[in-house]
């Protein structure tokens, strides 16, 4: 039965419409995006049969090009239509952080950050340059590592915060592993990080490991 036999409360779009999309199943969210299914299927069962395949939605979303195009249904406009779509929620919440205090929103700039490492594929170490009121300048992604380790060089964060003109940062890194856990090493670089850092009068607010999930070194009393 094709959705637009179906009652009209029980299609993706009129649901979304009349109640909000946080009502929404992965499945008809992912139907909307699709906008139509196969020969056979409707966008909502094919929306099914690819979060089965795929595992999860975050699978698919983070799927490569090769992968995701070697679907049924899906193919090249379809992976550009969702790169758009998940570039225009990164640009999102960083406007959002950009407009609001990165240190009384902290969970507008974990939910930021959490976006912009979660699905990286190596490590990468990064900073949220902010000014002295708190406010966000830029972020940087200064180094990249193997699967399992980045080589971060305080004197090239030094210099990049002073090119910034930056008055503290916060620290981030991911764990392609999932596990959030800081090790040894990351305990010792950020202190490496703030007496470095220190010296020029910049303050280190926090670090964030981002993972599955993420951890501030500020909650574990790290820094």
């Amino acid at each position: 039965m094709a959705i637009t036999d179906w009652p009209r409360e029980e299609r993706p779009r009129e649901k979304l419409l009349a109640k909000g999309a946080n009502t929404l199943s992965d499945a008809e969210l992912l139907a909307i995006f699709l906008r139509t299914g196969i020969p056979g299927t409707s966008a909502v069962g094919l929306a099914r049969q690819l979060l089965n395949s795929f595992g999860s939605l975050r699978s698919l979303l983070t799927a490569s090009k090769k992968d995701f195009c070697s679907h049924k249904g899906l193919g090249d406009a379809k992976y550009a239509q969702l790169q758009a779509v998940l570039e225009m929620a990164n640009r999102h919440l960083g406007e959002e952080i950009k407009r609001s205090d990165a240190i009384t929103s902290p969970a507008d700039t974990i939910a930021y950050l959490h976006a912009q490492l979660r699905d990286k594929q190596h490590e990468v170490f990064a900073c949220l340059m902010l000014d002295n009121r708190n406010r966000v300048i830029a972020y940087r992604e200064l180094f990249r590592g193997t699967i399992d380790g980045a080589s971060v060089y305080p004197r090239e964060v030094v210099k990049q915060a002073l090119a910034d003109n930056a008055a503290c940062v916060i620290l981030a890194h991911n764990h392609p592993s999932g596990v959030c856990e800081p090790s040894q090493a990351d305990v010792q670089i950020t202190e490496r990080l703030k007496k470095a850092l220190a010296l020029v009068d910049i303050r280190v607010l926090d670090h964030v490991i981002v993972g599955d999930d993420t951890l501030c070194f500020s909650e574990r009393g790290l820094i």
